[in-house]
């Protein structure tokens, strides 16, 4: 049977609920422009494509030009770096996870839309025991997800072909991104989405807790000859 060698993560929402400190940090920046808060429930519809993406959708309805998008997203950046330890945790389940699929020696990345100095500092602060084939967040010269050339350009420095890497997330934007590269994708339901968006982004697999992704690895790729 042929086995899956390498799992690309998702960060926000699929391995740490960071979910509050990014609340916490865009309404504290906001406030400071002058403008009214949003609910936790609120961002987790809003986040998952990047910095950028998130302001225009909070700015959506409301006055503002480029220099305002560009001082919301300024404000909340200062605030995040400086929150993002507060309330942020792995999910339950996620830490045994990873120490397992170290100890079989599978492939761990994480790929994330969150700035990659951002998605840098909380892996090794959250992860510091766990090693990580590449951690890799949004940078320059790079469109977000669901474009795919992040993923497989870890593909290519991996050495191992697309069947062989199970791509895990939360959203929509996440099977899409599988999609595009052409990975098996895996949905989770611990996170900030519900289950009919990742129907819908034709996930391969929707789990409701880490360890079932260890049943999937066991099980193969499937279709293998």
């Amino acid at each position: 049977m042929d086995s899956y060698k390498a799992v690309i993560f998702d960060l926000d929402g699929t391995l740490l609920n960071t979910i509050d400190d990014i609340t916490d940090s865009m309404n504290a920046s906001l406030l400071q422009q002058g403008l009214e808060a949003y609910t936790v429930e609120d961002y987790k519809y809003f986040v998952g494509d990047g910095v950028d993406n998130l302001v225009k959708k909070l700015m959506k309805n409301r006055p503002g030009d480029d220099k305002v998008h560009a001082m919301i997203k300024a404000g909340y950046m200062a605030e995040y770096a400086r929150r993002q330890h507060d309330k942020t945790k792995p999910y339950p389940g996620i830490m045994a996870l990873l120490k397992r699929l170290n100890e079989q020696g599978i492939l761990v990345n994480v790929l994330s839309n969150k700035p990659d100095p951002d998605t840098q500092t909380v892996i090794q602060y959250y992860f510091p025991q766990i090693r990580f084939a590449n951690v890799c967040g949004k940078k320059p010269g790079y469109e977000v997800k669901p474009d795919p050339r992040s993923v497989l350009e870890m593909i290519d420095q991996m050495h191992l072909s697309k069947a062989e890497v199970l791509y895990v997330g939360d959203t929509y934007t996440d099977m899409m991104t599988a999609k595009n590269a052409g990975l098996s994708s895996v949905g989770v339901l611990w996170g900030f989405r519900k289950v009919e968006e990742l129907m819908q982004g034709d996930a391969h697999y929707i789990i409701k807790h880490p360890k079932e992704i260890l049943a999937i690895l066991k099980e193969g790729i499937p279709h293998a000859a």
